[in-house]
């Protein structure tokens, strides 16, 4: 079994567009990742290799649920790829590359692109995929190179509205 979380990163601020790769979060942003990776802790999930946009977001996003999580900051694989918009057939085949012996595997990237990543991986996927989303997918897969579209499991699902 291998599983992947997908992470939009948090609230941002509403300002600074013609800069948009060094927008910051927004405390309520801080306390919504804070708040989800902790979720996830408490019910035993805990990614054994985080990859991530390197926007000034998402790294903050990354270095909160990591801290959390006690995985070092300096083992976060960033990849330029995401933030620009990785296509999903690009994703699929970083995916399906990565090391066996990475069990739960966690994206922290931009929409519209994570919810195209969810559709691509989920059938049927059509829920809101707001700021700080967090989506556990299974696949009942031993190596991720047999992980084909559409194959997940949805396990899990946070979003800071509900919690």
């Amino acid at each position: 079994m291998k599983s992947l979380v997908l992470v939009r990163h948090a609230k941002t601020i509403q300002y600074g567009y013609d800069q948009d790769f060094d927008r910051t979060l927004t405390e309520r942003g801080e306390n919504n990742a804070d708040r989800i990776s902790g979720e996830m802790v408490k019910i035993g999930i805990t990614p054994d290799l985080i990859i991530a946009s390197p926007a000034v977001r998402t790294m903050q996003t990354t270095k909160i649920y990591a801290g959390n999580f006690g995985y070092p900051a300096g083992n976060v694989r960033y990849e330029k790829k995401l933030y620009t918009g990785m296509q999903t057939t690009t994703f699929l085949q970083l995916l399906c590359e990565l090391d066996d012996r990475h069990t739960t595997v966690m994206v922290v990237g931009h929409n519209p692109t994570i919810y195209f990543y969810l559709e691509l991986l989920l059938p049927d996927f059509s829920l809101d995929v707001p700021t700080c989303s967090t989506i556990v997918i299974d696949f009942n897969i031993d190596n991720w190179s047999e992980l084909r579209a559409h194959s997940g499991i949805l396990a899990h699902r946070w979003i800071p509205d509900l919690l």
